[in-house]
């Protein structure tokens, strides 16, 4: 009795600590996520002690994870996405491509070991468009050229995302770096992807009424989550993280969300599953690896991680002007929860270090603290184009 009493002790503790430090950030108009995070590095086992998780906890964390990207998955039907302009996908590109290759390139050169760097880059890539989502819709900018770039660019860079953390979990499962193998892991992480965004709301679609006809209450929000889970499970069985399965799960269902009211009641279940992980990436975070070299690595890869974004997502909207491309690179600059996901993944699989993952922490938290005053200052400037051209 003693131990189920400390138990729900601590997930107390965890999730009244974490919503505070969020309200707290809130009303400093910064992201709640990072308060959560916070909240972590504070009570955790590295600073004061005061909660320590367990490993029943973690779990708890890790299906927040799930929930986490089954809901950003949920956000992004498929046919909005086919429909995105093919500016949105070259923004896209850029914008996976060239942070991957500074972050990898950097963390090389410093001597770290190719996974290690592996998983740093694949945690630069992920664009945390909730964040600007959120600025823009505060300026009532949401309808203008450069935010649909933003909103369209941030949903395939998702995916590519996923694409790049399937490969790297796929290769470093097989401990190596064999052509046979990595033809396999691109394969099976492609065409899950097409799998899940031509052919799985198909195959929803002509279930959906058998769906309706059964008799169990929120039987539609039921079947999903049995496929969430479903394909959760499948994605770690094929050597995919978990979360992976989750996304798609969430794109598989999204054209139906507006119908059956998926989207607050999966909402809900993640906004109290959610600063368990977040919590519980906080707690992981050793702040005593913080000094010399790590201070060093942190601030460079923060500040890549911001001229990657900056440079790679703009130079494709450049001829829509100067105004334009500095919005969309500061627009998909912030880090956000694929990218912490990233970095655990690897602490899990015992391929990233402390320090990588105090990099990766660091670097997440800048971005995600910079993007919004430099979008607020971006957009309430008018536009050089249209100055230029009166």
């Amino acid at each position: 009795m003693p131990h189920e009493n400390s138990f729900l002790f601590e997930l107390l503790a965890i999730f009244v600590w974490a919503k505070v430090f969020g309200e707290i950030f809130e009303r400093l108009r910064l992201p709640a996520v990072l308060g959560e995070i916070l909240a972590g590095v504070v009570f955790g086992p590295y600073v004061t002690q005061l909660v320590v998780p367990s490993e029943t906890t973690h779990s708890i964390a890790e299906l927040g994870a799930i929930f986490l990207l089954f809901t950003v998955g949920l956000e992004t039907a498929p046919a909005e996405l086919l429909r995105v302009g093919k500016q949105a996908v070259n923004v896209a590109i850029a914008g996976v491509t060239v942070p991957f290759l500074l972050g990898f390139g950097y963390m090389i050169l410093r001597g770290h070991a190719g996974p290690e760097s592996t998983f740093v880059g694949a945690a630069m890539v992920a664009t945390s468009v909730g964040i600007t989502a959120r600025v823009m819709g505060d300026l009532q900018v949401l309808k203008t050229r450069a935010a649909q770039i933003i909103l369209g660019a941030a949903v395939f860079d998702d995916i590519l995302g996923m694409l790049i953390l399937a490969i790297v979990v796929g290769l470093v499962a097989t401990g190596s770096l064999q052509w046979i193998q990595l033809s396999v892991t691109i394969i099976l992480a492609v065409g899950f992807t097409l799998f899940m965004i031509f052919l799985a709301p198909r195959v929803i679609g002509r279930v959906k009424p058998r769906v309706q006809r059964l008799s169990t209450a929120n039987a539609p929000l039921i079947v999903s989550l049995a496929i969430c889970l479903l394909l959760s499970a499948a994605a770690e069985k094929i050597g995919m993280a978990a979360i992976i399965g989750a996304f798609f799960a969430g794109l598989a269902f999204a054209e139906f969300s507006p119908e059956w009211n998926l989207q607050p009641r999966v909402h809900a279940i993640m906004e109290f599953l959610a600063p368990y992980f977040f919590f519980s990436m906080g707690a992981r975070l050793n702040v005593g690896i913080f000094g010399g070299e790590v201070i060093v690595d942190s601030l460079v890869i923060a500040v890549l991680a911001m001229i990657s974004k900056v440079i790679g997502c703009g130079l494709p909207v450049l001829r829509e002007g100067w105004d334009t491309a500095a919005k969309v690179g500061v627009g998909m600059m912030p880090r956000g929860e694929v990218g912490l996901i990233v970095a655990l993944v690897g602490l899990q699989m015992n391929m990233v270090s402390q320090s990588a993952y105090a990099i990766v922490i660091f670097m997440t938290g800048v971005t995600t603290l910079l993007a919004p005053p430099m979008l607020r200052i971006l957009f309430r400037e008018p536009a050089r184009v249209e100055v230029a051209q009166v």
